[in-house]
């Protein structure tokens, strides 16, 4: 039986056909009695602190299956929980995309972008949570777990290398002193082009998953990932500074000798210790919760530390309400709109990110089926993979539909199901439901844009350090660090850390200034694309894993069979040491 259609049992389980009047029995004590309503679920242990003189509970919480009963409180407290887990990751691509290091749109259309991320995250991620069965064919569209999707960071390098390029070349406006102006058209050039290489990732969802990971291995994608985040911390670091905008340059006028300008309240030079402080609140507040928080504290540590240093920056003058205060009571999709074009520098760029989206959607999804108690293996996981997959990529052309970025699916929110024992779809339901709450309510998105650079920056530091050590986890869990690997990843990081911490290295290639539009937008491709660290480094690591024939190193000939695969040397090698190691110490012992 398949785990979306009820528990899974060893022996077939033959229901009657509910009645009305069973419906109405069950509506009644979910919602009417006590077990219904509370159950006997330890709420105390989601606020429990982690206290060195505090007794720990001996006693394990109940494990909620994929569709087990659990209690309307419950669900709800853990759906916030998860909805919580995501907020950082779900706000930060639209502010960072269209403030001052992307597309620098007014204030009104920051807010409209936040709240319409959350909402379109909260009905996208139902899609996963739901799986529906394609009539007629074997496939499915969404994996039936607790599989949350919001803004992929992927798409924020390749944006912001694209939007200045954009600058660059006048498709962008600037002032008379070369200040960059608003910019719409270009967030709508991203929007058509990821609604078009969206594709992309549909057709891989058709794939078997075994054959994509022998073409995208850990060792393509685990430095790609780890670029992404490193790329990332730049933009991020400099937010903790004052801001990545003008004022953080090296030259600039003189409205912005003070950041964000000099009209901002409590307006300090980039750099001021002051701003470095509001930044490490938030910091050290994430630390403080990881140590000594309650689990529910734990897994929305990145949240409180954001409230803190919100707090900190309120009490201390440094928050601008003024765009709290215009801001409508409530909002919704397609409140604002933006003109859809296909920008084809971006096109290469942009597949790139399908590409990795999908990759990262079977790792998540492998963890979430290992977390949520379900097989990692044969007919059903496969399926689930093949949903995922492909709901991820129909939810990237429907989000570009909404006027957000592509999606991806989550894998913070594997942490939440790990922490509370909590598997169940009701609570990812009940998650999707906050999150379109928190988007309608526009002054709550009008809080999160107003939040100052300092104290976003302490937050996104932290967030794509984490995207960072995700790559470098892929790459411990599924390399084996022999002379092939190690030559692999020096060759495609070589190249992308330098595009990264160098990024306008290849503007000077071409000297093409001529009246050929088709041919400067490919020049243009071909630039932005050598100047984007993450995709140089997954082209060169692919193309060099398909080149270069696995071999065997001297010292591990000796412990494998002629016939024996290559690729277990690693393993047989370290459990041989071990066993040697166990053997000795058991002899020097007698």
């Amino acid at each position: 039986m398949d785990e979306d259609q009820g528990p899974s049992q060893i022996v077939p389980q033959y229901a009657p056909k509910k009645t009305m009047s069973s419906r109405l029995n069950g509506i009644k004590k979910t919602f009417f009695t006590k077990q219904g309503v509370l159950g006997d679920y330890d709420y105390a242990f989601l606020l429990r602190p982690n206290l060195p003189f505090m007794r720990k509970s001996q006693q394990a919480s109940p494990f909620f299956g994929l569709n087990d009963k659990m209690p309307v409180v419950l669900a709800l407290v853990l759906g916030l929980q998860h909805a919580l887990a995501m907020l950082a990751g779900i706000i930060t691509p639209p502010i960072l995309m269209s403030g001052s290091s992307g597309v620098n749109l007014p204030a009104d259309l920051q807010q409209y972008l936040v709240s319409t991320a959350l909402i379109v995250s909260g009905v996208l991620s139902m899609i996963q949570i739901t799986r529906f069965h394609l009539y007629k064919t074997p496939y499915y569209l969404g994996t039936g777990l607790i599989s949350v999707v919001g803004i992929s960071f992927s798409i924020i390098p390749v944006a912001q290398g694209a939007f200045a390029q954009m600058y660059a070349n006048g498709y962008c406006p600037t002032d008379a002193d070369g200040n960059k102006l608003p910019c719409p058209d270009a967030y709508g050039a991203l929007l058509g082009t990821a609604a078009l290489c969206a594709l992309i990732e549909v057709l891989i969802a058709f794939i078997p998953p075994r054959i994509m990971l022998k073409i995208f291995p850990p060792i393509v994608t685990g430095p790609t990932v780890m670029l992404i985040g490193i790329h990332l911390i730049e933009t991020a670091f400099e937010d903790w500074a004052g801001g990545s905008g003008p004022c953080a340059g090296a030259t600039h006028t003189a409205f912005f000798d003070a950041c964000p300008n000099i009209d901002a309240p409590h307006a300090l030079p980039w750099g001021s210790p002051e701003y470095l402080g509001l930044g490490f609140s938030v910091f050290l507040t994430i630390i403080l919760c990881e140590r000594f928080g309650a689990p529910i504290m734990k897994s929305t540590s990145v949240i409180i530390g954001l409230l803190v240093g919100c707090i900190i920056a309120a009490a201390t003058g440094y928050f601008d309400r003024s765009g709290i205060d215009s801001a409508p009571v409530a909002s919704f999709i397609w409140v604002h709109t933006f003109k859809f074009s296909v920008y084809g520098p971006l096109v290469l760029p942009v597949l790139a990110v399908f590409i990795i989206c999908a990759c990262e959607a079977i790792g998540d999804i492998t963890a979430t089926c290992d977390v949520s108690r379900l097989e990692v293996e044969g007919s059903t996981y496969e399926s689930r993979i093949q949903g995922g997959v492909l709901a991820d990529g129909c939810n990237g052309i429907l989000a570009a539909l909404m006027t957000i970025t592509p999606m991806s699916t989550f894998a913070q929110n594997n942490g939440v199901i790990a922490l509370t024992r909590c598997a169940n779809r009701t609570a990812g339901y009940c998650c999707c439901m906050f999150l379109i709450i928190m988007g309608i309510f526009a002054k709550f998105a009008a809080a999160l844009v107003a939040i100052p650079a300092p104290v976003l920056g302490g937050m996104t530091t932290f967030l794509f350090c984490a995207v960072a050590v995700s790559g470098i986890a892929i790459i411990t869990r599924g390399v084996p660090f022999n002379r092939r690997s190690r030559f692999i990843l020096t060759a495609g990081l070589s190249i992308g850390y330098g595009a990264t911490l160098v990024p306008n290295y290849f503007g000077n290639v071409f000297s093409y200034s001529g009246d050929n539009k088709s041919l400067q937008g490919f020049l243009d491709a071909i630039v932005l694309v050598m100047e984007t660290g993450f995709t140089v480094t997954a082209f060169i690591c692919m193309i060099l894993n398909f080149l270069l024939e696995e071999e065997i190193e001297e010292t591990d000939e000796k412990l494998i069979a002629p016939g024996e695969p290559a690729t277990t040397k690693n393993v047989l090698h370290t459990a041989r040491s071990f066993e040697s190691t166990r053997v000795a110490s058991q002899e020097k012992t007698k």
